[in-house]
C-alpha cells in the first residue's frame, strides 16, 4: 500500500494535501472547533460548570465553553423564542442563544429501570417545564434547563446510574441497541454486556474525547436499529464454522452528504466487539479529516480509502492480527416492529407504545413507570424510532397495560401514521432549524388519521427542521427537509423539500437507498397534509399486489408524485 493511498486526496499537482490527519502529522492549521479542543480538553468544562457557572449564572459562562465544550456533557443552548427560520443562518450565535439549555440524557441500548425512569421524570417536572422528548438515538431530551440546576441534575442522574457525559460533542455518542435485547425470541446473542463494557471503559476517556466529529454506534443482534446510518455497527450473524457473532459495518452517516455504512466482511465474536470498536474509533481519531468540519465524519475516510484498505489498517495498525472473514447477516422476513403486544422468549410479553413523533413529558414518563410497576415490570426501553416499551408483562395483564398506556397518551395500537412518523426537535428549541416539526407532525398525523384512516401498508414519514437529517429524512418513505418556500402569494413561508422512497435494509428483499428526489418537489407546511394525502391515494390506486410504497415510487409517473 502506498503512502499516498493512505493519505487520501491530494492537490492538483499530485502533492498530498493535509486533511488534518494526526497520524500523518497534519495538525495545522486548525479550524475554530479544533483550536477550542486543543486549548482545553472539553471534559474539563464540568468543573467550571459546577464551581463557577452554576453559581455565577448564565452571564458568567465563557462563550468558548457555552457554544463548544458544554456539548461534551449533553448541553446545548436553546433557540431564543420568536426568531423565525429565515434568520437561522443570518444571526450570530449569541443572537440565537436563549438563556436556557437542552440537556440530553444517555440511555445506551435504550435501557431504563423504574428508578431511572422516575428520576428522569422528576427532573423533567422540576427543572425542565415537564419536557422529556424521546429521540431517535434512544436518548431523553430535556428543555428549559438553567445552568444553576445542572449540578443537582447530574447528582440525581448519576445516583441511579445515568449520565449526560458525551451525549453530544466530538465524542462517542450514545450506543444504539435493540430495545428487546435479552428478551427477543429470535435473538441468539444479547450484546448488552458489550454495550455496558464500552460505556464504562471508553465514555469519558480523555484519549477519545477529541474526535474529528461525532461517532455513532449501533450494536444489536437484530436488524431493528438503523445500523446502515451509523459510523460503526455490529449486526448479529452466524458464521458457518465459528457460530454466532457480529458482522461489522463502518462509514454510515446522513446529514448533507448522506452515505450508507459498508460491510467490512468480517466476523467478530461477542468477546472481541469492544476491542474492535476501540480500534475503529482510534482510526477515526488518528486518520479522520480535521481540516474541514464538513468532511470530518468517518464516512468520508471510508469512502476515500475503501473497505479493503480500512480493514487492512484496522488489522495491521490497531489490532495487530487478522480478522476472520464472515458472511452477511440474514435479515428477517419483515421489519421488526416493537409496537403492540409481543411475546418474549421466556413466555412473558412486552408492550410497545407510540407517543406522537417522540413528544413526551416528565408526567407521562412517571405514568409509564407507575404502569410498568403495577403490571409486574421493572424494565422500560426506548427505541431508535421514538417509541417506548415495557418488558416482562404476563399475558393476562397485557390488555390492562395497553388501556393504561392509552389513558396517558401512548398508543399500543396506533394508526399507521402515528406508528411511522418521526420528527426532530425543530425550530421550537433548535438553533439550526428553519421550520417547526413536532407540531407539524401532530397536525399531519391527525389529518391523515381522518382522511386515509384505513391504510393497509406501512409508509414512514420523517420530518426534519433543517438539512442535518437528525430525523433520518433520506431513508424514509416520505422524507421532509425543512426549508423556506414561496406560497401562492409569493411570500416566503415554512415548507419542506420532499424525498420519496428512501429506506434502510431492515428486512429480506429491502434495498437500502436514499429514494427519489424530484426537481423542485416542495410543499409549504400548510399544504403538507393535503400533499401526503394525495400521494398516498395515488399509491393506493396504482400499486401492484403487495407492492411497497418505496417500490411504487421508483416506477410511478412523476405527475403522481407531485
Amino acid at each position: 500500500m502506498s503512502v499516498n493511498a493512505v493519505r487520501g486526496r491530494g492537490t492538483a499537482g499530485g502533492r498530498p494535501r493535509g486533511e488534518g490527519q494526526w497520524a500523518l502529522g497534519h495538525r495545522e492549521p486548525l479550524n475554530p472547533n479544533e483550536r477550542s479542543k486543543k486549548d482545553d480538553n472539553p471534559l474539563n468544562v464540568r468543573a467550571r460548570i459546577e464551581n463557577i457557572y452554576a453559581h455565577g449564572g448564565f452571564d458568567s459562562i465563557d462563550p468558548a465553553d457555552l457554544r463548544g465544550r458544554f456539548r461534551w456533557y449533553g448541553l446545548y443552548t436553546q433557540r431564543r423564542p420568536g426568531i423565525d427560520g429565515g434568520r437561522t443562518a443570518v444571526l450570530e450565535p449569541e443572537e440565537l442563544d436563549d438563556r436556557y439549555f437542552m440537556l440530553r440524557i444517555r440511555s445506551d441500548g435504550g435501557q431504563l429501570s423504574l428508578e431511572q425512569t422516575r428520576t428522569i421524570a422528576s427532573i423533567a417536572q422540576r427543572f425542565a417545564r415537564d419536557t422529556a422528548d424521546v429521540t431517535d438515538r434512544q436518548n431523553i431530551q430535556l428543555h428549559w434547563i438553567e445552568i444553576e440546576n445542572v449540578p443537582t441534575i447530574w447528582r440525581e442522574l448519576e445516583a441511579v446510574g445515568l449520565s449526560t457525559t458525551e451525549a453530544c460533542g466530538d465524542t462517542p455518542r450514545v450506543i444504539l441497541g435493540s430495545p428487546i435485547a435479552g428478551v427477543a425470541e429470535s435473538e441468539v446473542l444479547d450484546p448488552t454486556e458489550v454495550i455496558t463494557e464500552i460505556n464504562q471503559r471508553f465514555v469519558g476517556d480523555p484519549e477519545l474525547s477529541n474526535l474529528p466529529r461525532k461517532f455513532k454506534t449501533s450494536i444489536s443482534w437484530l436488524a431493528d436499529t438503523p445500523y446502515e446510518a451509523n459510523d460503526i455497527s455490529f449486526v448479529g450473524v452466524i458464521h458457518p464454522e465459528h457460530g454466532p457473532g457480529f458482522d461489522l459495518w463502518v462509514g454510515g452517516g446522513l446529514s448533507t452528504n448522506p452515505m450508507l455504512a459498508q460491510r467490512l466482511g468480517v466476523w467478530v465474536p461477542l468477546h472481541e466487539v469492544a476491542e474492535v470498536w476501540h480500534g475503529v474509533i482510534k482510526i477515526f481519531r488518528d486518520y479522520g479529516y480535521r481540516r474541514l468540519r464538513a468532511r470530518a465524519r468517518l464516512k468520508f475516510l471510508v469512502a476515500d480509502w475503501g473497505v479493503d484498505q480500512f480493514r487492512q489498517i484496522l488489522q495491521n495498525e490497531y489490532l495487530g492480527r487478522a480478522l476472520i472473514d464472515g458472511p452477511a447477516p440474514e435479515l428477517p422476513e419483515k421489519p421488526v416492529d416493537h409496537i403492540g403486544v409481543h411475546k418474549q422468549w421466556d413466555g412473558k410479553f412486552f408492550v410497545g407504545a407510540a407517543p406522537i413523533a417522540g413528544r413526551s413529558s416528565g408526567t407521562q414518563l412517571a405514568g409509564v413507570a407507575d404502569l410498568a410497576e403495577a403490571h409486574g415490570s421493572a424494565r422500560i426501553r426506548l427505541t431508535p424510532y421514538q417509541k417506548i416499551l415495557i418488558l416482562d408483562v404476563e399475558q393476562d395483564r397485557t390488555e390492562s397495560l395497553v388501556q393504561g398506556l392509552q389513558k396517558i397518551g401512548l398508543e399500543a395500537r396506533p394508526s399507521v401514521w402515528r406508528r411511522s412518523t418521526m420528527a426532530c426537535t425543530g425550530i421550537e428549541f433548535c438553533k439550526l432549524a428553519i421550520v417547526e416539526t413536532k407540531a407539524r407532525a401532530a397536525d399531519l398525523i391527525a389529518h391523515l388519521e381522518k382522511t386515509v384512516a384505513d391504510l393497509d401498508a406501512d409508509i414512514s414519514i420523517h420530518l426534519n427542521g433543517c438539512p442535518n437529517a437528525c430525523a433520518r429524512t433520506q431513508v424514509a418513505d416520505i422524507g421532509l427537509k425543512g426549508m423556506l418556500v414561496r406560497d401562492e402569494s409569493g411570500d416566503m413561508v415554512e415548507g419542506f423539500q420532499i424525498h420519496l422512497g428512501g429506506g434502510l435494509g431492515m428486512a429480506e428483499g429491502q434495498t437500502a437507498g436514499f429514494g427519489r428526489k424530484l426537481r423542485g418537489l416542495k410543499t409549504t407546511a400548510a399544504d403538507l397534509p393535503e400533499y401526503v394525502e394525495r400521494v398516498t391515494n395515488h399509491y393506493l390506486a396504482g400499486r401492484e399486489s403487495g407492492e411497497s410504497f418505496a417500490r411504487w415510487v421508483m416506477r410511478a409517473p412523476e405527475d403522481q408524485l407531485r
